[in-house]
């Protein structure tokens, strides 16, 4: 399978750049998804790369072979690119069966007609659609026509396939059991896939490497879980997670010592580094990142509070509670259910709370989170 390479891609529409000086490697097999808000350039990113949209500068290549050249004047079109591209909205021919429209490419590409008839029995077994073969889309579920496309898309053995926030038109169980089938697809047919979405569940679920995107620029470029437990910056932290990480924004004082003080809700917070001593200013503007999950409810815990809100969901409860001045996220396994305002007692736990430069927003450092 071929790896994809992005040198100084730029795109601009006009005045308006959608993409700036992209750097990115797409490793062959691996399952790569552009993550970001509306409006960062995922799909623009993802277009270029498929030859459905010219870079203004840069280059592209997939399998060592360039694909787009600016300086080279080479822009090599889709249907030679060997990519296959999953449109959002599936576009099924309606009038074909979901036979015909799995060997619709086929036909096209002049193939005998037992190989298709082969490949197409090949492709209704691999994604469960055995008994659908004769039913027209209309007759399918969102999930079922969802399956067909990707069928569909998958007939012509293409090495890349690209995917356009495919899910998002469906349920939210939907939404999850296609996540397993396309996570089970990518390990059977060990091809490329390139899936853009807004959703950082998607993301954590299913990538190998996840390119976060905002404005045009890539923010950080990791396996999911380094983005959540590692985030390059405030940005990072608070697009990766739910519920959403904890920030405080205090001024620090300290670090030569390597202990830092922040005043925040009335309340003084200590913050140990564990990744190197942290040099700050005096009074300078700090924002303390704290996953949810590092805030323990427990009758032995140190730290006296009080319930604001609790969010039980059956497997799990979020937990709101006010710390002083401040409101902090808690997540607790199991549905329980407090009454505002009753007392509990918590702890901040684990050594990968996060000390973020509120100014650039750049991550400072890991350490532990104590109450004097």
């Amino acid at each position: 399978m071929p790896e994809i390479i992005l040198a100084n891609v730029t795109k601009r529409f006009g005045k308006f750049t959608a993409v700036e000086n992209l750097n990115l490697v797409i490793p062959s097999g691996g399952f790569v998804t552009l993550l970001g808000p509306s409006g960062c350039g995922k799909t623009t990113t993802l277009r270029m790369i498929a030859g459905l949209e010219s870079p203004t500068e840069g280059e592209i290549f997939i399998g060592g072979k360039p694909v787009y050249s600016s300086s080279k004047g080479i822009d090599i079109s889709p249907n030679k690119r060997d990519v296959g591209f999953l449109f959002q909205n599936y576009a099924l021919w309606p009038h074909m069966t979901v036979e015909q429209n799995i060997s619709f490419g086929l036909e096209n590409l002049k193939w005998d007609k037992q190989r298709i008839k082969a490949k197409v029995e090949e492709l209704l077994v691999m994604l469960k659609l055995e008994s659908l073969g004769k039913r027209y889309p209309s007759e399918l579920s969102g999930g079922q026509q969802q399956r067909v496309a990707i069928a569909r898309t998958l007939a012509t053995g293409p090495s890349v396939l690209f995917m356009d926030e495919p899910l998002s038109n469906l349920d939210a169980k939907l939404r999850t059991e296609m996540r397993s089938e396309l996570k089970r697809l990518h390990a059977e047919t060990d091809s490329t896939f390139v899936y853009v979405t807004h959703d950082q569940l998607e993301a954590m679920t299913l990538s190998t490497k996840t390119c976060l995107m905002k404005e045009g620029v890539v923010q950080q470029y990791a396996p999911p879980l380094e983005i959540y437990n590692r985030p390059v910056n405030l940005f990072a932290a608070d697009f990766v997670g739910s519920p959403t990480m904890n920030f405080i924004e205090a001024p620090g004082r300290g670090g030569n010592s390597g202990g830092i003080t922040l005043q925040a809700g009335g309340r003084d917070l200590a913050f140990t580094p564990v990744t190197g001593d942290i040099a700050i200013r005096d009074n300078q503007s700090l924002t303390l990142g704290i996953r949810p999950e590092y805030i323990s409810i427990g009758e032995r815990g140190s730290i006296a509070a009080k319930i604001y809100a609790t969010l039980p969901s059956g497997m799990e409860t979020i937990v709101k509670i006010q710390f002083g001045e401040l409101i902090l996220t808690s997540v607790v396994f199991g549905a329980i259910d407090f009454r505002p305002n009753t007392e509990i007692r918590f702890d901040f736990t684990g050594d990968s709370c996060i000390l973020f430069d509120r100014e650039s927003g750049l991550n400072l450092g890991l350490g532990r989170v104590a109450v004097p």
